[in-house]
């Protein structure tokens, strides 16, 4: 295989994004060949491709060697698992399923090493994270003791909530904030810091929007080594904050505004905590503005870095497999809220997912949005650093 032709499921907001790009041809060595979307409107776009209303008739057509799925959250698992087991590569929007129980059934029909499966977790591209996880991996700063994500710029108004039927719903897309905008921030926050193992959280549901599900949260998580992290998200604050702060024993890096500073400690803290004969003393500090040169390819990037890795076996930038770690720590918070306690991880997942289906039970309807309505500009609410 030279070249691989890509179907998209599901052209809403995303996929209709998805569909641009590599319409454009901005993927070397793809083409966009198919799409498939359960509102036959969707569809009018695209007549020059092969379309579907059913996505299990796309995934037998023969016309692709992979597909792109961009529906609804809960379809990410039983879309993904059918494209698994008929032998096609797949890349999954985030977050990879609602729920660990389901992420784990999603993973296993990952059976064979052939077949290239990928998350879209694009901020992994942006190369301020990307050197904040070299900083990290690399040792520089030492010992992790503390990380602090205030991340409230996600602010969302009523007519977005109102732009789907599923949104904002436990029934349709099984939480608010932690598994629609924030899979992103969890996704690099673990990436670079690593899983906790205790959660305790509490949640806002409804606090600034009419929804049933979650807009604002505050968080603590605890580390093995003895690390604690605060994360802190919203989508109704305005203008809001977007402030990564990691400390370690050799320093403290801080990014905010673009900026990715390091404090850098002249003496370890701990060493000079023990040698330090004055009792008011601190150690001596350089500030360091690491100069971080563009915005990374985001989506375009994962798409090609899957192509590529079809084509090429070059490795993934964002392994499906890894999608479930954001999944467990956005279950692992709403768990923690309803339960008043603190979770332990590994979470529970067949536990979890009981619990879930509890509130799907009692989901209201999202009245205000009777049909899918337009999105508008997808581009606008990607984060930057």
């Amino acid at each position: 295989m030279d070249h691989v032709r890509i179907g998209i499921i599901g052209v809403g907001g995303m996929g209709s994004f998805h569909a641009r790009y590599l319409l454009e041809g901005c993927v070397a060595r793809a083409s966009l060949t198919a799409v498939s979307d359960a509102d036959p409107a969707r569809l009018e776009p695209y007549k020059e491709l092969k379309t579907f209303t059913d996505s299990r008739e796309l995934i037998r057509s023969g016309a692709v060697d992979a597909v792109l799925i961009a529906t609804p959250h809960y379809f990410h698992t039983t879309i993904g698992c059918d494209a698994l087991e008929q032998g096609l590569h797949v890349l999954v929007e985030k977050p990879i399923s609602v729920h660990k129980a389901d992420a784990e059934r999603l993973i296993a029909a990952h059976r064979r090493k052939d077949q290239v499966f990928a998350a879209m977790f694009q901020q992994r591209t942006t190369p301020h994270y990307r050197e904040i996880k070299r900083l990290v991996s690399s040792g520089e700063l030492g010992r992790i003791q503390r990380a602090c994500w205030i991340i409230t710029d996600w602010f969302r108004p009523e007519a977005y909530y109102a732009s789907g039927t599923w949104r904002a719903t436990w029934k349709g897309e099984g939480g608010g904030v932690l598994v629609n905008q924030c899979p992103h921030n969890l996704d690099i926050f673990q990436w670079i810091v690593g899983m906790p193992v205790r959660v305790r959280a509490f949640c806002g549901l409804g606090k600034y929007h009419d929804i049933e599900v979650e807009d604002e949260v505050t968080a603590y998580f605890e580390y093995e080594n003895g690390a604690t992290a605060v994360l802190i998200t919203s989508t109704g604050e305005a203008p809001g904050t977007n402030r990564l702060e990691i400390a370690g024993d050799l320093g403290k890096l801080v990014l905010e505004f673009g900026q990715l500073t390091f404090y850098r400690n002249e003496v370890p803290a701990s060493e000079f905590s023990r040698t330090s004969p004055a009792p008011f003393s601190k150690p001596d500090v350089t500030r360091i503005e690491i100069p971080v040169a563009g915005d990374g390819g985001h989506h375009v990037e994962i798409t090609q870095n899957f192509v590529d890795a079809i084509l090429d076996g070059t490795p993934l930038i964002a392994p499906a497999e890894e999608g479930i770690r954001s999944v467990e720590l956005a279950n692992a918070m709403l768990y923690s809220h309803f339960t008043g306690q603190t979770i332990e991880l590994p979470l529970d997942g067949a536990a979890y997912e009981a619990f879930l289906q509890g509130l799907i039970a009692t989901s209201r309807p999202n009245k205000k949005a009777s049909a899918p309505g337009p999105i508008g500009d997808m581009a606008s609410s990607f984060q930057k650093p």
